[in-house]
């Protein structure tokens, strides 16, 4: 059973006010709950279905069609002071609002052995509960950390090469890509912000075939992720 109390809590942590607040978040679904049973998060309650009702588990989801079990999990400590490793490709974001898109860009770099991405401060919230689900258990694997974007990059740039990822640049087929470094995609709208373009010393795009076609404006930032991870990951695989 759940008390109306407990479910009026469970439902409040749909919004990142009381996410902040409480340093929790929600998982729902099998899949998310064997991912975080694995991980070393720690999973505070979790309420079935067949315990509390289809009408409960119908309040507290914070999906349109409520899965069968949702759990409430303590958010992981917050890492103060990142620091990129210099032998080692790591992915940061500029300002990317989307939750769904964030979601899957974590899941791409999980795929791609990827063990840190660094957001800046505008991007979306990661405990958002689209972009939760969209990572499918990567969020338990993978680091995000939330940055002075330009800040960071100009204190590290020295250490690791750092690429950004423009619409007119230099195609990725033509660069000599290095396995480690750091590579920033930018906003869906705008790409990367200029205060951050002027620290990027090796620009880089993915171009359209042909190269002088005129197709879509861009690509979506995710499906550029998974472009740009496959490229660098290429020369190193096995």
């Amino acid at each position: 059973m759940i008390s109306k109390q407990e479910l009026k809590f469970v439902k409040s942590l749909a919004q990142k006010k009381f996410r902040d607040e409480n340093s929790m978040f929600v998982i729902e679904g099998e899949k998310l709950l064997q991912e975080a049973e694995r991980s070393n998060v720690t999973i505070l309650k979790i309420y079935r279905r067949e315990e509390i009702g289809d009408e409960n588990m119908s309040k507290i989801s914070q999906l349109a069609s409520p899965s069968p079990v949702l759990a409430v999990l303590k958010m992981p400590e917050v890492i103060e002071n990142p620091k990129p490793n210099p032998e080692k490709i790591q992915l940061s974001l500029d300002m990317v609002k989307d939750p769904g898109n964030l979601g899957t860009i974590i899941r791409i770099a999980d795929w791609y052995g990827i063990d840190d991405i660094y957001l800046s401060n505008g991007c979306v919230e990661v405990y958002n509960p689209k972009c939760v689900q969209s990572t499918m258990g990567a969020l338990f694997r993978v680091r995000v950390h939330y940055v002075d974007l330009p800040a960071f990059i100009n204190t590290y740039k020295d250490l690791l090469p750092v690429y950004g990822t423009f619409l007119n640049a230099t195609s990725i087929y033509k660069t000599n890509l290095e396995n480690k470094g750091l590579i920033v995609l930018g906003s869906e709208s705008d790409g990367i912000s200029k205060e951050v373009a002027s620290l990027i010393d090796k620009k880089i795009m993915i171009p359209p075939f042909p190269i002088n076609s005129k197709r879509s404006e861009s690509l979506n930032v995710a499906i550029a992720t998974a472009v740009i991870c496959a490229e660098f990951r290429r020369p190193f695989g096995a």
